[in-house]
């Protein structure tokens, strides 16, 4: 079972805002959009701090819409937020013992985007390093090893987690050595994910329930994002370009942005003043659209007005 309900209100809505969005930008395909989206109708179950057991938080009924939410489309670093889950879980089990390097290059792995620190992330996680090409045997030990956090999000038993693949570092000019043969020659052995399991597991942080409520808070507070205060030696900030470039300067966001030659991606957690806070995640894909800095604010804005209704 989908962890949302499908709710007609909201298919009417979204409906609605993916035909504006079409009607706006003519170039973007139907098959080059994937959105999810997630309204918390008041008792608001999210950012309470944890106030809700897991048991409760995840019985607690939330409606929501979704096109192509299923689709498996490549992430770019919106990954970083299943590696930042996946570490938290391991610092609490006592897999993995937390440093000054590790927290440093958590924070810059989701405030920067920063593929260096995910580098170190990812060898934390994983017990491997990047390096020349292995020989056969070592190599299939270390391809067993890199796939940790696959078999971590398996063991959840989420329906959404079944066709997600989470085992790559995140690249500025790409793989080499044994990371290029460990994405295959196809690069049929990427990162893949759905609109759907990123909203999943966003819902599991906001909602305080993603590790424990203490860890939920402290991964929240590396995911706000300043609408007020915006960096401006960033090429991509996060919040131009992406969802919360269409927000109003009294919103608060919570966000993971992600973007390549090939795509522009965000998810994020929103609150309005007086309306229903909700969490969308939208993909776009093609070299177009990856460029266009005005599509996800677009929609963004429109969900804005959309709430505002309901």
């Amino acid at each position: 079972m989908i962890f949302f309900n499908k709710d007609e209100q909201l298919e009417n809505l979204g409906l609605g805002i993916l035909d504006a969005t079409w009607a706006a930008f003519p170039t973007l395909a139907r098959n080059q959009i994937a959105l999810t989206w997630v309204v918390y109708d008041p008792p608001v179950p999210v950012n309470t701090g944890g106030a809700l057991t897991p048991n409760a938080f995840w019985n607690h009924p939330v409606r929501g819409f979704s096109y192509r939410g299923v689709e498996r489309i490549y992430p770019a670093s919106v990954v970083k937020l299943f590696y930042l889950v996946a570490v938290n879980e391991w610092l609490e089990k006592g897999m993995s013992q937390t440093s000054k390097e590790l927290e440093r290059a958590l924070r810059d792995m989701i405030v920067d985007s920063s593929n260096d620190a995910t580098s170190l992330v990812v060898d934390i996680l994983t017990g491997t390093t990047s390096g020349p090409e292995l020989p056969v045997a070592p190599f299939e030990t270390w391809k067993y090893q890199r796939n940790i956090v696959n078999r971590y999000y398996q063991s959840l038993g989420w329906e959404e987690m079944e066709t997600i693949n989470v085992c790559q570092k995140t690249w500025g000019d790409g793989p080499y050595g044994r990371e290029r043969a460990f994405v295959g020659e196809l690069l049929e052995n990427r990162n893949m994910l759905t609109t759907n399991a990123i909203a999943r597991l966003m819902h599991s942080i906001i909602g305080g329930v993603a590790v424990s409520s203490v860890r939920s808070q402290a991964m929240m507070s590396l995911l706000k994002r300043d609408l007020q205060d915006l960096p401006t030696y960033f090429e991509e900030d996060q919040v131009t370009g992406f969802l919360g470039g269409g927000l109003p300067k009294d919103a608060q966001i919570w966000s993971k942005a992600g973007w390549t030659s090939q795509v522009r991606h965000d998810v994020a957690y929103i609150e309005l003043p007086n309306q229903r806070p909700y969490l969308l995640v939208v993909f776009t894909e093609g070299k177009a659209q990856a460029k266009n800095r005005e599509i996800l604010p677009f929609v963004s804005k429109l969900v804005v007005e959309a709430i505002s209704s309901l």
